[in-house]
């Protein structure tokens, strides 16, 4: 058994050590708005939070959770009032979506770090990829929601 807290749930897993945290967060636990993209630590499309910092859950083992407090998209919000989620609608930054959930995350920790960012923090710090290229609309995005806070539950 592997205990961890997921979006503010204790929680007790029993799977093989060596599974990839994405698959348990979606296939056991059916949160499913984290996905599988490259299944390399590439793409970014299963970035989630653990322990305050962004990472790629596919590339994370089932072990390395233990104890560990873990943020997914499900888990920003209850609502989509995350200035995150809410600045994503305003600059209508998805095309495809796909990448969505993770680029968010990801946006999430860089604002938890620098809640201003200029566009060169922005640009170093999402190294998620979007295949549809709404880059500019997502760092757009991005500076939107430090305007509106850039949250405290992440």
């Amino acid at each position: 058994m592997t205990d961890f807290t997921i979006n503010g749930q204790k929680v007790s897993i029993e799977a093989e050590n060596d599974t990839p945290l994405l698959w348990v967060i979606r296939d056991s636990l059916g949160l499913t708005g984290t996905k599988f993209g490259c299944g390399i630590s590439e793409c970014g499309a299963c970035t989630v939070h653990m322990n305050g910092v962004a990472v790629r859950s596919c590339s994370i083992l089932l072990s390395d959770a233990e104890g560990a407090d873990i943020t997914t998209i499900e888990g920003l919000s209850s609502d989509a009032s995350h200035p995150l989620q809410r600045a994503w609608v305003i600059e209508q930054v998805p095309q495809c979506g796909y990448c969505q959930s993770g680029m968010i995350m990801a946006a999430a920790a860089l604002l938890k770090d620098k809640p201003k960012p200029r566009d060169e923090d922005v640009d170093a710090g999402i190294t998620n990829i979007c295949r549809c290229g709404t880059y500019p609309r997502i760092r757009r995005a991005i500076q939107t929601a430090a305007t509106l806070g850039n949250g405290d539950d992440t």
